[in-house]
């Protein structure tokens, strides 16, 4: 009977621990390299980077509602205008996280156009 206190102690602990931590707001990528001067391995590295930066948004976007679902089950005497604005701070964590997302990659598309459009191929004859 004591291990089953003790595995229930520790596991209540975790998750307040889990709970406490936050969620993490994935800082975005710094500048990406010059489109029309960059290598191919630049632009791939600057792939790499977007890549993991919305991965880690997703995540972010994911721990959020995990919080948001967490605190609005919890609130069980909330009053409407108490949910209301629940509902509006979550709206417009996530809007805001969506807004940077598509910003950043709209970024590296510049870029990405650049350096394509400075590397077309040649077209062979027919």
């Amino acid at each position: 009977m004591k291990h089953y206190v003790s595995a229930a102690l520790v596991l209540a602990f975790g998750l307040a621990a889990q709970a406490n931590a936050g969620c993490d707001y994935p800082v975005a990528p710094g500048k990406f390299p010059d489109g029309t001067v960059a290598t191919k391995d630049d632009m791939l590295a600057a792939k790499a980077t977007v890549v993991k930066y919305n991965t880690d948004m997703d995540a972010y976007i994911t721990c959020i509602t995990s919080e948001y679902d967490a605190k609005v089950a919890a609130a069980t005497k909330a009053t409407p205008d108490q949910k209301a604005e629940m509902d509006r701070v979550q709206t417009q964590k996530q809007d805001a996280a969506v807004e940077e997302v598509k910003a950043v990659t709209e970024r590296f598309n510049e870029q990405l156009r650049a350096w394509k459009a400075k590397n077309v191929p040649e077209k062979k004859p027919s």
